[in-house]
């Protein structure tokens, strides 16, 4: 009997062991086919979609995005943002005010589930769908959609007629299939916030009037026939209509924008894919333009070597959408810009191929690790530019990062910061929202730097990518990648960063002659947050020596930095509020001490990180 039950513990064990749940992600094939009619603003489509059911889960619904329905008033996106304190000016009250024709709204008129009629509702943003026959784990379905949709007035991502003149901007445009996977699924409703899809190819054929130019985040199949800067047009349309045939592989989105005055121009970058830049050309924005080629091309080299590999075979730069948003292979960037703001929106938009097209974050949940890891390459490549004298006579800081740094402890102070934690459209404001993503989100990198010592840090944000690509990493794989790469614990970092408010303040409380030969620097823990603490000590020759002090939890300490020697010095416990630190140097010969003079720590109060020997 005992030998029985220990076999039957031994297979109860191995059963819930193989029943953890994997990393699997879901996959689809998408063929679309659109006849777009310029004089209505309206397009009618057909949706062939193969999904692929990688869970261990039978599937009983799906949903699917219907983002053109925010556009009308009354809709979740129209309400949230007239009852924001500090609503995004670009939507306002403005959905609120569109007339009939000038809304926009995307109907799904049939789905078949492998030939057979489904069951769907249309709930605002999302259509829900009800399955006859439950996709099985491990299998895969055709669903066959035909939709009908009409293009808003441009208030924000897509729309028609922008303030910059440009006919349609057109993404999230298409029935988007949400997302499952391990956590369920994420039918999220838009309100103002989205990036989050199934990985797939897509093969979308846009039928519109001949004189339209089209471009896209995708491969073109038939230059022959549309011409433009994807070659020479040989065959003459035979009717009013082109019909333009695009390509995007392994991507979880497919963007497009057509004016009929768009130009086109196309440069092969150097390190990296075949760039277009399609814009409509004035005088005002025709030298920048022109400049911006050759610069992107610099780009594609130094991220490439900085942040791992590009690994598609195009990007266009398309002049649309209200500002700069992202897209698999494309972005939408206004165009009437100087130099270097044409060169900064385009940097920042094109390092979200790093950054969401490839390590595919769910953007609702964990907006910092798009926006914040983009901005934070974004400052690293600007400065780059400016080092190169790219950007004309603009001049390059020794420390790109510190104005996030100073952002960060502003609004800290503001009584109005919130967890990282925080759903992106659940923010009390836009500001909470816009600085705890792309503010903190930048800063938590600058930091990961401090605490690993850049040749840890830089080795593992490749590794992350390597690891990552095409693959939906949340905040522990991310976390758990620097922790391999530094032999350091740091779950600590990312628990208080993410999920709490709680700022970092050290101060340098008193320094005094510890007998003939040693000072004692009394240091002292004011903040909630616990971070490592690199002290500065300057003698009256100049001479610097780096005290690096690290927090017991963290189980190890950087051994390199910034290219300094540093001395490793006993852990400081998180739970003592001051830490005694001993030196070998008399007292009148120290110059000045110094905590973090590298500005790495996003300290809230640096006026008491310095003494000075007076």
């Amino acid at each position: 009997m005992l030998r029985l039950k220990l076999l039957l513990g031994c297979l109860m064990m191995v059963a819930i062991l193989t029943a953890q749940p994997d990393r699997w992600q879901q996959r689809i094939d998408c063929t679309m086919y659109i006849d777009f009619d310029v004089e209505k603003h309206q397009f009618t489509g057909t949706q062939k979609l193969v999904y692929y059911n990688n869970s261990p889960d039978q599937l009983n619904k799906v949903f699917y995005h219907l983002y053109l329905n925010a556009f009308q008033p009354g809709s979740m996106m129209d309400i949230r943002n007239r009852a924001l304190p500090d609503a995004d000016p670009r939507v306002a009250s403005r959905i609120s005010n569109l007339k009939e024709d000038e809304m926009g709204y995307l109907k799904v008129k049939s789905l078949k589930q492998n030939g057979k009629n489904t069951s769907f509702e249309h709930v605002g943003t999302i259509l829900e769908v009800t399955l006859k026959k439950p996709i099985a784990p491990n299998s895969s379905v055709t669903f066959d959609m035909e939709f009908e949709a009409q293009v808003p007035v441009q208030i924000r991502r897509n729309g028609r007629n922008n303030s910059e003149g440009i006919d349609y901007s057109m993404s999230q445009w298409y029935p988007k299939l949400c997302e499952y996977d391990y956590q369920g699924w994420h039918a999220n409703p838009y309100i103002g916030r989205e990036f989050y899809g199934v990985w797939g190819d897509f093969d979308v054929t846009i039928n519109i009037h001949k004189d339209w130019k089209v471009a896209a985040g995708g491969y073109i199949q038939n230059p022959e026939e549309v011409g433009s800067g994807y070659g020479t047009r040989t065959v003459e349309p035979k009717g009013d209509k082109i019909a333009w045939r695009f390509k995007a592989p392994n991507v979880h989105d497919f963007v497009w924008a057509a004016d009929p005055e768009y130009k086109h121009v196309t440069r092969q970058a150097k390190d990296g894919p075949m760039m277009h830049f399609v814009y409509k050309e004035t005088p005002d924005n025709a030298e920048a333009w022109s400049k911006l080629p050759e610069i992107m091309d610099r780009v594609f080299t130094f991220a490439n070597e900085n942040y791992g590999k590009y690994p598609y075979d195009s990007y266009s730069f398309i002049q649309g959408g209200d500002g700069g948003m992202e897209y698999p292979l494309a972005t939408l960037i206004t165009g009437e810009r100087n130099l270097p703001s044409l060169v900064g929106v385009s940097v920042h938009e094109l390092m979200h191929s790093w950054y969401q097209m490839v390590l595919g974050t769910n953007e609702s949940l964990y907006a910092w690790m798009d926006e914040g890891f983009t901005s934070h390459s974004s400052s690293e490549i600007m400065n780059f530019l400016k080092k190169e004298k790219l950007l004309g006579n603009l001049t390059p800081v020794k420390n790109p990062f510190a104005g996030s740094i100073a952002s960060y402890a502003g609004f800290a102070a503001s009584g109005y910061e919130e967890p990282l934690s925080i759903h992106a459209d659940h923010f009390k404001t836009n500001s909470a929202y816009g600085v705890g993503a792309y503010v903190k989100g930048d800063v938590i990198l600058t930091q990961l730097e401090y605490i690993m010592g850049r040749p840890a840090y830089k080795k593992a944000m490749l590794k992350y990518y390597d690891t990552w690509k095409f693959k939906h990493p949340n905040p522990n794989d991310f976390i758990r990648i620097m922790e391999k790469e530094s032999g350091l614990e740091l779950d600590w970092y990312r628990e208080y960063w993410v999920n709490t408010t709680h700022t970092i303040d050290y101060a340098i409380k008193s320094v005094e002659a510890d007998g003939r030969k040693k000072v004692k620097i009394t240091l002292e823990k004011i903040g909630l947050m616990p971070m490592p603490v690199d002290v500065v000590v300057t003698d009256s020759k100049d001479r610097k020596t780096i005290y690096t002090i690290p927090l017991r939890i963290m189980r190890g300490e950087k051994t390199s930095d910034l290219g300094d020697k540093i001395e490793v010095m006993e852990d400081w416990p998180w739970t003592h509020p001051k830490y005694e630190l001993v030196i070998p140097m008399k007292f009148k010969k120290i110059k000045k001490v110094e905590i973090d003079p590298s500005i790495r720590m996003a300290d809230v109060q640096r006026n008491n990180n310095t003494w000075e020997n007076k």
